[in-house]
């Protein structure tokens, strides 16, 4: 007697859950930090976002590095890890997490061609909201090549 064929797997979306991707770091809980941020910045009008550590390369990366990601139609939040170390300030990570956090609220532009724009002015504005703006920007410039190979 024939056996039945193996059913394919069917995976269920969004994938990024399926994943077993870290809240909790060695150095930095990204869940407070984002609940710390959406009371203060977003009344907490966020809801179930997932927010969590990236998968970690075996290489660094060499030209140039994103530290963050948000996929809005799944709502799940990527935090590079390499941002979970002691020598980055709690500062600078919560800036990044509010960067993302903003593409949650900010609506996308589109030029003249039809092509998307995330960051555009509107949403310029609403990221020098961020209490250490200046500071996170100015760390991230004078600090970029201690993330990269």
């Amino acid at each position: 007697m024939a056996t039945p064929k193996r059913k394919a797997a069917v995976p269920q979306l969004p994938l990024q859950r399926q994943f077993a991707f870290r809240e909790k770091g060695d150095f930095f809980d990204l869940r407070a930090l984002f609940e710390k941020l959406n009371e203060r910045y977003f009344g907490n009008k966020l809801r179930g976002y997932v927010i969590v550590w990236g998968p970690r390369r075996r290489q660094r990366p060499k030209t140039g590095i994103v530290f963050g990601s948000i996929r809005e139609e799944e709502r799940v939040i990527r935090i590079h890890p390499l941002l979970d170390r002691a020598f980055v300030p709690s500062w600078f990570l919560e800036y990044v997490i509010y960067h993302e956090m903003c593409h949650a609220v900010v609506p996308d532009q589109f030029d003249a061609s039809g092509r998307r724009k995330v960051h555009h002015e509107k949403f310029f504005e609403r990221e020098r909201k961020f209490r250490w703006f200046r500071r996170a920007k100015a760390w991230e410039a004078d600090n970029l090549a201690r993330f990269l190979r």
